[in-house]
């Protein structure tokens, strides 16, 4: 009886991952991109190993007063320029969206709003491909559940490591 009732267990845990696995990747298949400006920090952790710390640009275009109004979680109404990158609107209260506004998950702190994610890890020995990043690649979808896909350079080209160049 045991040994069924863990393997029912462990079936239902691969399927509830598995699932997770899929509606991530048709985030990132079917998504729409947009690209966040990233704020200056740190890319190195001695625990983690190389990995670069991020905060966006975004974050800090909401002011206190408009922070104080808010609820601990929402949405953010961003709107891309021409490069796509997203600038902040508003805070989303369930109106409609204008033409290319797009929304995007935020968490409030004591004191300002965070998007995640925080960080972005990379393989050992290449953190000078990402020295040159200055914007995270997100997909969002209309319910504005976002995912980190890439780092971007100032030049608005995707930052691909090569092995050649290390």
């Amino acid at each position: 009886m045991r040994l069924q009732a863990l393997l029912v267990f462990s079936v239902l845990v691969l399927v509830v991952l598995n699932f997770e696995i899929w509606k991530k990747e048709k985030l990132k298949a079917e998504g729409q991109s947009v690209l966040l400006q990233l704020a200056p920090v740190d890319p190195r952790s001695l625990m983690q190993g190389d990995y670069m710390r991020l905060e966006y640009a975004l974050e800090d275009m909401v002011t206190s007063e408009q922070l104080d109004k808010q609820d601990k979680r929402g949405h953010l109404v961003i709107l891309p320029n021409e490069n796509n990158v997203g600038s902040f609107v508003r805070f989303y209260d369930g109106e409609e969206l204008a033409p290319k506004e797009m929304l995007i998950r935020y968490h409030k702190t004591n004191y300002d709003i965070q998007i995640v994610p925080h960080s972005f890890f990379f393989q050992e020995g290449h953190a000078k491909f990402y020295e040159s990043a200055r914007y995270g690649e997100f997909k969002c979808d209309s319910s504005g559940k976002h995912l980190l896909v890439a780092l971007v350079n100032e030049k608005f080209k995707r930052i691909i490591p090569s092995d050649e160049e290390k």
